[in-house]
């Protein structure tokens, strides 16, 4: 049970999940807006690509030939671990020259969420 607190009422609702019309960049946890933190991850991802330039790789275009517009991926091959990506904005691909562009990306490996924050924990072990 979730209560909200309106101007005039309470109301309670019976729901696993709230939806609220909003700029989901701008919520924030009082420290960070998603925005800033997801802007954070981005450059620390393309940041550990750039520290592993034999693995890591960049494309506008996607292995299956699709592209997203306004986005591209990046990815890292990591041996013995197995493969990392995010699909990053393309106001970031100028901050990536150092990455070698591929004309399209590697082939997904059929990786989750999960697993890919079980790999770089995994990386932090080697």
């Amino acid at each position: 049970m979730i209560k909200i607190s309106g101007t005039h009422a309470i109301h309670e609702i019976d729901s696993d999940q709230l939806e609220i019309e909003c700029d989901d960049s701008q919520v924030s946890d009082g420290y960070h807006t998603f925005g800033e933190l997801y802007d954070h991850r981005c450059l620390l991802f393309l940041n550990l690509c750039v520290m592993n330039p034999e693995t890591s790789w960049k494309s506008k275009v996607q292995s299956d030939g699709n592209s997203h517009q306004n986005w591209f991926i990046a990815g890292i091959e990591v041996p013995n671990i197995g493969q990392i990506t995010y699909h990053i904005p393309m106001k970031f691909w100028h901050s990536s020259v150092y990455i070698k562009e591929h004309e399209y990306g590697m082939p997904w490996d059929g990786h989750t969420s999960e697993n890919v924050i079980e790999r770089l924990e995994n990386m932090l072990k080697k």
